[in-house]
């Protein structure tokens, strides 16, 4: 079956030409001009020798020039590989080598970077402010000089169209290769249940390179003609700033940000237009969401849950009616989730039948690109499975425990981070929260807790320790609390545990 994932931008600018897209500090630009300029990219990547199926690394922040780099591959019928800004040289030239990538497309103030990592193989374009590219690069401009023919390639709809590197936690990052068909399943399944109409305006502050802000924000708008403020990074208040501004209707992010938003002074912003708040990455404490939905007038907070493996999203609470606070929420549509144990046997439902969340369906990826053994590992018995440890209950909605490999096990008991860290947040003084297990010679691993506190509060560990051990059964309680200033968090705001131990 033949289809291009670019047709939800052609099929857009010809239905709405005039209507805004992307919103970038005093620039606006329609979907016309979109389309246009993503086919001047895609011609100027066939002009350089670039053939379909060739991968192409994007090394941008959200800026303008990465969607318009983003369609341009597509339409040239080539492969995007989505890069973190803020790499190394030696960690870009794993990505380039791993993917194979023809070219790059960089930033200017991670340029120098970015040329020691290609060397001599792989061409540099930078988007940059200055009259001249950087040492070592082509402008990004040269690379979409020649006028484009509109032209989008013919690809089957099972080829890759993103290859997105896993975060790496595990080991090295390998690549997921998500192809033109399951993405247009995600923007278009999600977007649909999500209710996204050509009224909305949302806020993209959640990185491009990542698959939340790539598939779950940017990729809905454009497929139902909404529009998009895109913001390079997350500052609280540049994000009440544009939902003022452009009267935002959905703001989409990771805890920490909505944590970072009940922090500013909310009084007398006109936040009025926001109807719903996309939250996933990570947990989202109750008392968090609560808060945040009683300062925020009209907006309803959903949680939903998926991985770069599943184009983003597998579950998701879709309304105030529907939803389950602390749940994942149910599958999307076309979209099987279970829970294993150890020996692959479905668990029935229940609070105690803890096991692994494994997923099916037109989400998943094609594979991990040039790792047949661990795709195999990861698709045993021909079900993805996440790492992730969660339970269903008797309605059908899911709840994620923990990662499996943050199960903590102390004197035999399973002690679940998330339930700790949950009940760290309930203390006003805490403003993050991670609980992580330390080796310990007689209970295998102790429990250990890092926060970090709210402006102006003391640090008092020996009170955190005795407020979770009112509400946590001995065994779950923290036996150490350390504190520091903000806790280590990956490029999407997630807080990074690895970094902790």
């Amino acid at each position: 079956m033949g289809f291009n994932l670019a047709t939800m931008l052609r099929e857009s600018a010809t239905e709405q030409p005039e209507a805004p897209l992307l919103h970038f500090g005093a620039r606006t630009f329609d979907y016309r001009e979109v389309d246009a300029l993503s086919g001047r990219v895609a011609a100027g990547l066939r002009a350089a020798g670039l053939r379909p199926g060739d991968k192409v690394a994007v090394q941008l922040p959200n800026v303008p020039e990465f969607v318009f780099a983003y369609f341009g591959i597509l339409k040239a019928g080539m492969v995007m590989v989505p890069l973190n800004p803020l790499l190394t040289a030696r960690e870009i030239a794993y990505h380039l080598a791993d993917s194979e990538a023809e070219l790059l497309v960089t930033f200017e103030p991670f340029a120098e970077e970015a040329v020691r990592a290609a060397g001599s193989e792989v061409p540099v374009h930078a988007v940059h402010q200055g009259a001249e590219p950087p040492e070592g690069t082509k402008s990004f401009e040269q690379l979409c000089a020649d006028e484009g023919t509109g032209e989008i390639a013919a690809v089957d709809a099972g080829d890759t169209a993103v290859l997105l590197y896993t975060s790496g936690t595990t080991g090295q990052p390998k690549g997921a290769e998500l192809t033109h068909f399951e993405l247009f399943m995600a923007c278009t399944v999600g977007g649909e249940r999500f209710g996204v109409s050509r009224e909305d305006v949302s806020v993209v502050v959640l990185p491009l390179f990542h698959v939340f802000g790539l598939v779950t924000v940017l990729g809905p708008v454009i497929r139902f003609g909404a529009s998009a403020v895109l913001l390079p990074k997350f500052d609280a208040g540049a994000v009440l700033d544009a939902v003022e501004a452009h009267r935002c209707t959905i703001f989409s992010g990771v805890p920490t940000m909505y944590f970072a938003l009940l922090g500013q002074e909310l009084d007398g912003r006109d936040l009025s237009s926001l109807r719903a708040g996309i939250s996933g990455g990570a947990a989202m404490p109750e008392e968090v969401l609560r808060e945040f939905e009683r300062k925020v007038p009209n907006i309803v907070v959903l949680e939903g849950y998926g991985l770069s493996e599943t184009a983003a999203v597998a579950t998701f609470n879709f309304s105030a009616e529907e939803r389950k606070v602390g749940s994942i929420g149910r599958p999307l549509w076309g979209v099987e989730v279970k829970i294993f144990d150890d020996d692959d046997v479905e668990l029935p439902p229940g609070r105690e039948r803890i096991g692994e969340i494994v997923i099916r369906g037109h989400n998943t990826m094609k594979g991990y690109y040039r790792r047949p053994e661990a795709t195999e590992e990861a698709f045993r018995n021909g079900w993805f499975h996440t790492g992730d440890l969660g339970y269903r209950d008797e309605e059908g909605y899911f709840f994620v425990v923990d990662r499996k490999k943050d199960l903590i096990i102390r004197s035999g008991y399973n002690v679940y981070p998330r339930e700790v860290e949950e009940v760290l947040y309930a203390h006003p003084a805490v403003q993050e929260a991670a609980v992580i297990g330390r080796a310990d010679p007689r209970l295998g691993e102790e429990v250990v807790a890092v926060v970090a506190l709210q402006d102006g509060t003391a640090p008092d560990t020996e009170e955190l320790l005795a407020f979770a051990r009112e509400r946590l059964a001995g065994y779950k309680c923290p036996r150490e609390v350390r504190v520091l200033d903000e806790l280590p968090k990956g490029p999407s705001g997630k807080i990074l545990k690895k970094s902790l131990r």
